[in-house]
C-alpha cells in the first residue's frame, strides 16, 4: 500500500516539529522560488507597460481627462504632476519587486517564514483578482491579470506541498557565533 497523503491535516500535526531532517531541497521548494522570480519578472513587465501607457492611464482609467481642475493646469504644470506620480508608482513597484525577490531567495533557501508570507500574498493576490472580476468587472485575460494570478496559484501548490513544509521546517544545527560554515 503506497504512502498516500491525507486531504486533511490536523493542527496538532502541522505544529509538530519535524524530527527527521530533510537533506535535499524539494523540487517544489526549488519551483516556489523560480515561480517568485517569475512573478517578480511578471512585475516587471507590467511596470515597463504602465510606463510606454500612462498617459492613457492617467486620462482615461483615472479619469483625469475628464476633470475640470486638471484641464484648467497648464501643460508644463499636468506634464510635472504626470511624471511625478509615474515616478512614485515605479519607485513603489520597484521597491516591492526587490522584497519580492528577496523573499524568492529565502524561500529558496529554505525559510518557513518566508514561505509562509509569500503564500499569504499569494493568497490575498488571488482573492483580490476574485473580486475586482467579482464587484468591478475586471477582466482576466493574457494582457491583464491570467498571468500574475496563474503564478500565484501555482506558488500555493508548490509552497503548500508537503515536502516544501518539511524542508523549511526542518530542524538545522546551531552554530556559535562568529563560526563559519
Amino acid at each position: 500500500m503506497s504512502d498516500k497523503r491525507r486531504a486533511f491535516e490536523s493542527p496538532a500535526d502541522l505544529a509538530r516539529p519535524i524530527t527527521q531532517p530533510v537533506l535535499r531541497r524539494p523540487a517544489a521548494t526549488t519551483m516556489g522560488a523560480v515561480l517568485v522570480v517569475l512573478r517578480v519578472l511578471a512585475g516587471v513587465w507590467w511596470l515597463l507597460a504602465l510606463t510606454f501607457k500612462w498617459n492613457d492611464v492617467l486620462l482615461d482609467d483615472l479619469g483625469l481627462g475628464d476633470e475640470p481642475d486638471f484641464q484648467a493646469l497648464g501643460n508644463d504644470v499636468k506634464e510635472a504632476i504626470s511624471s511625478g506620480i509615474l515616478n512614485a508608482v515605479l519607485i513603489v513597484g520597484g521597491i516591492v519587486l526587490v522584497i519580492e525577490l528577496l523573499f524568492a531567495l529565502l524561500v529558496f533557501r529554505g525559510v518557513n517564514w518566508a514561505r509562509v508570507v509569500v503564500m499569504v500574498f499569494a493568497t490575498l493576490s488571488i482573492i483580490g483578482s476574485f473580486v475586482g472580476w467579482w464587484l468591478g468587472g475586471q477582466e482576466i485575460t493574457v494582457h491583464t491579470t491570467l498571468v500574475t494570478l496563474a503564478l500565484d496559484i501555482l506558488v500555493l501548490l508548490a509552497l503548500s506541498s508537503q515536502g516544501a513544509r518539511a524542508y523549511a521546517r526542518r530542524p538545522r544545527e546551531r552554530r556559535p557565533r562568529g563560526s563559519v560554515a
